[in-house]
């Protein structure tokens, strides 16, 4: 039985590390003299008062129970989208409570959705929390719970429901050892990707907002155009390779930089397939974009290949093109990579190149039995063979996957979108993945879309980014009465 005193405690400490992580946006508010400092302070200090109350009114009694985990971390997820938005609301920029909460769930799943028509209209203290809740979507809310206080036996389940990927990664035998280490490998690589971009020209600020959406895989930008706004091509290599890095599992780069055994990276198989990805899909788009002439020379059209290609595909969603209008090649490729994703254990969101190898190798199990039917033929991944019940839930998720996406789009479709829109609307939120084509191509955003539709997709990014059963599972009523 889910023992409320328990999850109240547990929520009452997230919500804490929401309000406190809001604290950080009032350093750019009070910097420039803005009068949304207040707004900010309020919502901050708001949250704070609130998370407090909630973990002295909590249970301190025994570890959570494994489905008490599994609702701390989708309840968790909800109730920092709900407190992550008063800053909008407060200050009077996204009044809407609708807008507020897409905007703070598209922020905190990284999947950079916008409702904000004039971005650079807005105080840097809201940009800066703009792209904070990508940061500490990024790695991961419960990841930081888990890394900053100890909640006993149960933080396992928590770190495993939220990891992204058919499998999460150990680098430590105490799961909590494992979540500060991915956290500090994920602070080094951010604070080189700012530092990289400064250095190519941007502004401190921005390169600090851009870092974090590009670390997170989030998209959030300062500017209306996105990084098209920047024309130095080094900033767009910089942001390239940071978001490759950024769909790459974490724990390959912890290896890597503590051990100094960078084979790591060729040695797993789902690093390879991701790389073999992105080289093929960006030099199918570049050749489409260089033979239509619409692009003299070679460099940019693969600049631009590269850059969407990896943007898209590892679910970062920044624009230095309007891939809309590509040659039918070169957006058919990026269409493609809506269905792709980053490896377990990134920052990326979608299906994942791990879960197509599982299913590639399972069909061909399937047609092998064709010809041997009493054969058995174990399915192996890294060398290892897979137990029935993880094969099970990858084929299981992505039915579930297809099924979320076609009642998305039907939804969508129903609230006046074109099948083009709705489809692309429903496959960017649901794979955390931001612009999509038509009217919500990477020039467009979501202002526009009804209330209901924003709090459907908004539902989309949420169970897009926890994987979709943490939080199904709150839908079936023994999971409560049990």
């Amino acid at each position: 039985m889910i023992r409320p005193r328990v999850l109240m405690r547990n929520l009452g400490r997230m919500i804490l590390i929401t309000g406190l992580a809001m604290l950080s946006c009032l350093f750019w508010s009070v910097l420039y003299r803005e009068e949304s400092g207040f707004g900010i302070a309020y919502a901050t200090l708001f949250t704070i008062v609130v998370g407090f109350i909630f973990t002295k009114l909590g249970s301190q009694s025994g570890d959570m129970s494994y489905k008490e985990s599994l609702a701390v971390v989708s309840l968790g997820w909800l109730v920092a989208s709900v407190f992550g938005s008063l800053p909008y609301i407060i200050t009077g920029y996204l009044p809407s409570l609708a807008d507020a909460w897409f905007e703070t769930v598209s922020g905190f799943t990284t999947t950079g959705a916008s409702v904000v028509t004039d971005v650079e209209s807005w105080p840097r203290g809201l940009l800066f929390w703009r792209s904070m809740t990508h940061w500490l979507g990024g790695m991961g809310i419960i990841a930081l719970f888990v890394a900053i206080i100890s909640i006993g036996v149960r933080a396992n389940q928590l770190f495993k429901a939220e990891v992204p990927g058919p499998t999460a990664d150990k680098i430590s035998p105490r799961i909590r050892e494992t979540a500060k280490s991915l956290w500090k490998t994920y602070i080094l690589i951010t604070a080189a990707c700012v530092f990289s971009l400064i250095l190519a020209g941007m502004e401190p600020f921005d390169a600090m907002c851009h870092s974090f959406a590009t670390l997170a895989t989030g998209g959030f930008s300062t500017k209306n155009a996105s990084i098209a706004y920047y024309t130095n091509p080094a900033i767009h290599w910089i942001i390239i390779l940071f978001m490759f890095l950024s769909g790459v599992n974490f724990s390959l780069h912890f290896i890597a930089l503590r051990k100094r055994k960078f084979m790591v990276y060729w040695q797993n198989a789902e690093f390879r397939f991701y790389t073999a990805i992105a080289l093929m899909a960006a030099a199918a788009a570049a050749i489409s974009l260089h033979n239509t002439q619409t692009m003299p020379g070679w460099e940019k059209p693969i600049r631009d290949a590269c850059f969407q290609v990896v943007s898209i595909m590892t679910t970062t969603g920044f624009a230095t093109a309007d891939y809309d209008k590509w040659p039918a090649l070169a957006s058919g490729v990026i269409f493609l990579m809506f269905f792709t994703g980053g490896c377990a254990g990134s920052t990326g969101g979608c299906i994942k190149p791990g879960r197509y190898i599982i299913l590639f190798k399972r069909a061909l199990i399937e047609v092998k039995k064709m010809i041997h039917p009493r054969a058995m033929y174990p399915l192996r991944y890294q060398g290892k063979a897979l137990p029935e019940a993880l094969v099970t839930n990858v084929l299981q998720f992505f039915f579930l996957y297809i099924f979320l996406l076609a009642a998305g789009m039907a939804i969508l479709n129903a609230a006046g979108l074109d099948v083009m829109s709705s489809l692309s609307a429903a496959a960017a939120c649901l794979g955390n993945i931001g612009p999509g084509f038509g009217l919500v191509g990477p020039t467009q955003n979501y202002a526009f879309i009804t209330d209901g539709g924003k709090f459907t997709l908004g539902f989309l990014m949420l169970v897009g980014r926890l994987e979709i059963f943490p939080l199904l599972v709150l839908f079936l009523p023994e999971f409560w009465r049990e």
